[in-house]
């Protein structure tokens, strides 16, 4: 192309409503697919390109003119629950492509075509959704519930920092409950929030509560399942959803899965995990940890159990009298995962079903930390925390001498150096691997529960932190700040 055209505005094409005149169509139906560049930008012809039944089809496009853009336009016939596409721009005897990556001057090939699916519409409420992620032990307590505190916890003042990285890591105990998050909802409106994620409240051997004793209640430390209810009756008229963490990978070792599955071989339970006599322990643990047992999904009482079954934990939550408003399922990539196994598909399809059944307006998120594009393929997980696509990139391009021991996110580096340029082809990677559905679907955030904070990646420069906040409240997606701590004195009875 010439100098001239890189000047005017190159071709562009997004899965939104301003390019295909329906995002989620039935099979038969016609759908617009439009495209737009430049009015300056050199172009004879525009075919669109896309599968029907494996095979490609060229339809060619109708080009008009509104004001300084020139608009491409065909009419087809969609056939497959998916439609991969891409359009073919030709100049002379030259051609390029543009795709879900962007504009190409030379061949490629299917791997980032846009992606068009002829399912039901995700949630759309997530759209304008900005999500408050709470810890619940640490966002604000009543007091009322701190005389429950099991012995091996360790007590911390509500005022004091946590301790870092040491024996009391997962077992410091500050006393947040549900009753204080709903005593602050107009604090977390104020903040501008909409939602709130809560990491697990289910009962558990640690304050952080990834080892679940139990899918059936809520901690009691929190205000149990009366708690919940008081705190979901104030929000709903407020606006706020509300969504739980859920560990479909593993329980905990104090869960009575595992505890009757060591006292016999002969029960049902046996057949939830996997067993393995060079483990000292005795059965397989995420990341080899004998506190988080892993879930075998051959079991077909566990599927019932955990997604499939009429009173399942996933449906469960979701129906009436709590109808939380979603779930985030922790280490979802990992789920149904183990050595010759993979039993992820089958999962994730699994729980998705469960989750339409009860509820097609839930969220479905998951955590999806080394992004598998197949995950996110519009038929599962609705999206994933957007750490790979958005988190990772900014860290790399607003860090300020950051203050980060633990490493680069899930690399084992310092926080590297991006230009912005870097940045861009980092969030293209992620966001051109995957349907359109699922990016807008995924959560945007800067920090979280599992990373470094913000604060610590740029240090005190005000404009930084400003940029950052400018990226995630703008950028495309559901956004998610992760709480502080809640500084009055509790709240005494």
């Amino acid at each position: 192309m010439s100098s001239k055209a890189e000047l005017s505005m190159l071709p562009h094409h997004d899965g939104s409503e301003i390019y295909l005149s329906s995002s989620a169509p039935k099979l038969g139906q016609r759908v617009i697919f439009k495209m737009r560049a430049g009015i300056d930008f050199p172009i004879e012809q525009v075919i669109l390109r896309l599968y029907h039944d494996g095979e490609p089809r060229f339809f060619p496009m109708t080009k008009s003119v509104a004001g300084k853009e020139q608009w491409w336009k065909a009419s087809v016939e969609i056939m497959n629950l998916k439609t991969p596409y891409r359009f073919l721009i030709v100049k002379g005897d030259r051609y390029s492509w543009l795709n879900a990556q962007g504009f190409h001057s030379n061949d490629v090939t299917s791997t980032h075509d846009f992606q068009l699916l002829a399912t039901p519409e995700f949630p759309k409420w997530i759209r304008s959704s900005v999500f408050y992620q709470i810890f619940p032990d640490r966002f604000a307590t009543t007091g009322k519930y701190q005389k429950l505190k099991p012995k091996n916890f360790v007590a911390r003042d509500w005022n004091e920092l946590p301790q870092g990285r040491d024996k009391t890591t997962g077992v410091e105990y500050f006393g947040g409950d549900l009753d204080g998050v709903a005593d602050r909802l107009s604090h977390i409106q104020k903040l501008g929030a909409n939602g709130i994620y809560f990491t697990p409240f289910f009962p558990a051997g640690s304050t952080h509560r990834y080892d679940a004793s139990s899918f059936d209640e809520v901690d009691p430390l929190l205000g149990g399942n009366a708690a919940l209810l008081r705190l979901l009756k104030k929000a709903r008229p407020s606006g706020i959803h509300i969504m739980g963490d859920l560990t479909t990978n593993h329980c905990g070792q104090n869960h009575p899965w595992i505890k009757k599955a060591l006292k016999s071989k002969t029960v049902k339970e046996r057949t939830f995990f996997y067993w393995d006599k060079s483990v000292k322990h005795g059965y397989e643990g995420w990341w080899g940890l004998a506190s988080l047992p892993k879930l075998n999904y051959n079991s077909k009482k566990l599927r019932d159990l955990m997604y499939e079954g009429k009173n399942s934990v996933v449906k469960k939550w979701l129906r009436k009298p709590f109808s939380l408003s979603g779930w985030r399922i922790d280490v979802g990539n990992m789920t149904g995962r183990y050595r010759g196994q993979d039993l992820n598909r089958e999962v994730i399809l699994g729980i998705r079903q469960a989750v339409d059944e009860i509820n097609p307006n839930a969220w479905l998120l998951a955590e999806n930390a080394d992004h598998f594009p197949s995950d996110l393929d519009g038929f599962g997980w609705h999206g994933t925390m957007n750490y790979n696509g958005f988190m990772r990139p900014i860290w790399g391009w607003l860090k300020n001498n950051p203050q980060v021991d633990s490493g680069f996110f899930g690399v084992p580096v310092q926080v590297p150096n991006f230009s912005g340029a870097e940045m861009v082809a980092a969030m293209k990677e992620f966001s051109s691997t995957i349907p359109w559905r699922n990016f807008v679907s995924s959560m945007l955030l800067l920090d979280s529960h599992d990373t470094a904070r913000f604060r610590n990646v740029v240090g005190d420069d005000a404009q930084r932190h400003l940029a950052g906040m400018g990226l995630l409240l703008t950028y495309t997606g559901p956004h998610t700040c992760y709480n502080g701590r809640y500084r009055e004195q509790p709240l005494r009875e």
